[in-house]
């Protein structure tokens, strides 16, 4: 039957091809609207590591008090560590693995040519186990490195390209701010998204991942300063020395803890050390901490912008309208079927039959509408890129405005189920014809 129906379906979509391409861009036109906005919401509210994201953990502990001002009665509390904390919680290893890292900017000597700057991170060795960076040539430093301070580096995927296209630079050496680094790995074109582990810089969380990783104990020694925030509720000693005993946040630090009962032994540590910092006296207000997983650490952060919530919410209003002025050309269509319509049931055929028929070309109008919303989906996101530079501030614009197979399934379910519904009533009312007043008629 269903073969019967469609075959029904295509001979009325033909008869009022006006009507049929109204009905079809007014769906298009809603779905490609509201899509191209889900689009981008969807993959910035994605979760970046689905094997590990509850596991993976972000410690927070109060270590500004009441001189941060307002936000302190809401409950905020700093998104970084200083460095005396972080390096405490590194000491007391309690997860499976643990690091500390910051972003860095280094000067590089290339092989050939003039040196440029390079983004880059400081991390200790279990960062790429812990966030699943997968390699394409070499493998992490060891723990010994992070021990001994070791001239070691990782080189992104297109920072490898850039200085030894098509060669393995596993054990060569590279050149940054006037010392030579042993290459020990090269990543493959890694980008998580959102970059959940450094968001306290705005556009961090969509930017790209960076150029190179560097031993976090290395960049302590060399006295590299961190690229992204640093925030200090005092005036911290003058020198470097003075910034790493300072109690400025400007750290970040991630703990891989492998079920609920040690993510609750975890975070009494965290609340038995800020109670111990205030008996010490670094600090005189009550000890506040706080432990999030990944998601809750990206809703914690508000990394979807409310401008992108908030024009989503616009283009799915923008949908309704438009199905609204389907429905209405639906009554106009159907209604002037009804003599047809009679003639069906007279011979014999059900309200059910003359339903499942006016159903199924909705669901028509709804597949096409779907396809034409499709292809005003990838307009709008091509204008998107277009509007944006590409590129601008790191930000991965070609990820935030991608339909992948999944979105593209998404795109015509909802635009043949948004239709069927917005069909319903119209269907209904066909189906409700008379025959014998339809027949009386003629």
């Amino acid at each position: 039957m269903l073969g019967y129906y469609l075959e029904l379906a295509t001979r009325s979509l033909r008869r009022n091809i006006v009507l049929t391409a109204l009905m079809i861009a007014a769906v298009g036109v809603g779905i490609g609207a509201s899509m191209t906005m889900m689009t981008t919401l969807r993959v910035m509210s994605r979760d970046p590591i689905p094997d590990k994201s509850s596991v993976l953990f972000a410690p927070q502990i109060d270590s500004a008090g009441p001189s941060i001002g307002p936000s302190y009665t809401t409950g905020w509390l700093p998104d970084q560590l200083t460095y005396r904390d972080a390096m405490a919680f590194m000491q007391a290893k309690m997860g499976v693995r643990q690091t500390a890292m910051y972003a860095v900017g280094m000067d590089l000597e290339p092989p050939v040519g003039r040196a440029f700057d390079v983004s880059g991170r400081a991390v200790f060795a279990d960062f790429f186990t812990m966030f699943e960076a997968p390699f394409a040539n070499g493998a992490p430093w060891s723990a010994q490195d992070d021990e001994g301070r070791a001239n070691v580096v990782v080189l992104g995927s297109k920072l490898a390209d850039r200085l030894f296209p098509r060669i393995n630079p596993v054990g060569r050496t590279l050149t940054l701010n006037g010392r030579e680094y042993r290459i020990v790995g090269v990543l493959v074109d890694w980008n998580p998204v959102p970059k959940f582990f450094d968001t306290n810089s705005s556009g961090t969380a969509f930017a790209n991942t960076e150029d190179f990783f560097i031993p976090f104990t290395n960049a302590i020694v060399r006295q590299l300063d961190t690229s992204g925030n640093l925030n200090c509720a005092a005036m911290p000693p003058a020198g470097w020395e003075g910034q790493l005993s300072s109690n400025c946040v400007w750290l970040q630090f991630w703990i891989e803890l492998p079920n609920r009962a040690a993510a609750r032994n975890f975070h009494n540590f965290l609340y038995n050390y800020a109670a111990q910092q205030r008996r010490s006296g670094r600090w005189q207000w009550p000890p506040r901490v706080a432990l999030q997983d990944v998601n809750e650490w990206l809703i914690r952060e508000r990394v979807v912008p409310s401008q992108v919530r908030a024009n989503t919410l616009i283009g799915l209003g923008f949908l309704i309208v438009c199905l609204i002025n389907a429905i209405g050309l639906m009554l106009a269509k159907f209604g002037s079927r009804q003599s047809e319509l009679g003639v069906r049931r007279a011979l014999g055929g059900s309200r059910t039959d003359i339903f499942l028929q006016c159903l199924t070309e909705t669901a028509v109008i709804g597949l096409l509408g779907g396809i034409l919303g499709l292809g005003l989906t990838s307009l709008g996101l091509a204008v998107d890129r277009a509007l944006l530079a590409p590129g601008a501030n790191g930000v991965q614009l070609d990820r935030l405005t991608h339909i992948d197979g999944g979105m593209l399934a998404i795109i015509l379910a909802v635009a043949v189920a948004a239709t069927v519904c917005a069909g319903l009533y119209p269907t209904w009312r066909a189906s409700r014809v008379h025959p014998a007043w339809q027949l009386k008629a003629q």
